[in-house]
């Protein structure tokens, strides 16, 4: 497994991703004309997004999107777990007026990047920056992200 998604819903009565299937399908392409592999996973609740997180570390992810939707930042649970991590992951949100801050303290794990703000293009800036720091950012891309 390349790049692992991880998604909480800012609500828990959710049962779908909240995500257009065409962001889903243009994240699967863009990672696949890269040569790596994306898997997307929802999780209902923070134990759930901890487990998720421990299972993408164990399984040797490159590196983790991680929206952590309606979680506490603050939860010592949820900060163990970060700090414990030795994937890098970026912290994504896709909020559409860039006024939500991070919920999750800076210094929590290997967080390479904070990204909020662009909707669902939050998810394709997110992927670029991971792809291009596994030194494959420009693989059929005409986009390139500084990093």
């Amino acid at each position: 497994m390349s790049i692992v998604i991880l998604r909480v819903p800012e609500t828990t009565n959710t049962s779908h991703s909240g995500m257009p299937d065409a962001v889903l399908t243009n994240l699967s392409k863009h990672s696949a004309c890269a040569g790596k592999t994306l898997m997307m996973k929802l999780c209902n609740s923070e134990p759930e997004l901890i487990a998720s997180l421990q299972r993408a570390d164990s399984a040797n992810a490159e590196f983790v999107l991680m929206d952590p939707g309606s979680c506490n930042g603050a939860s010592a649970d949820l900060s163990s777990a970060l700090r414990e991590m030795i994937t890098p992951y970026i912290e994504v949100h896709d909020d559409d007026f860039g006024t939500l801050e991070s919920a999750l303290e800076p210094g929590y794990g290997p967080r390479f990047k904070l990204i909020q703000g662009y909707g669902a293009h939050s998810y394709s800036l997110a992927l670029s920056i991971a792809l291009e720091h596994l030194g494959c950012g420009e693989c059929e891309s005409d986009v390139h992200v500084g990093t």
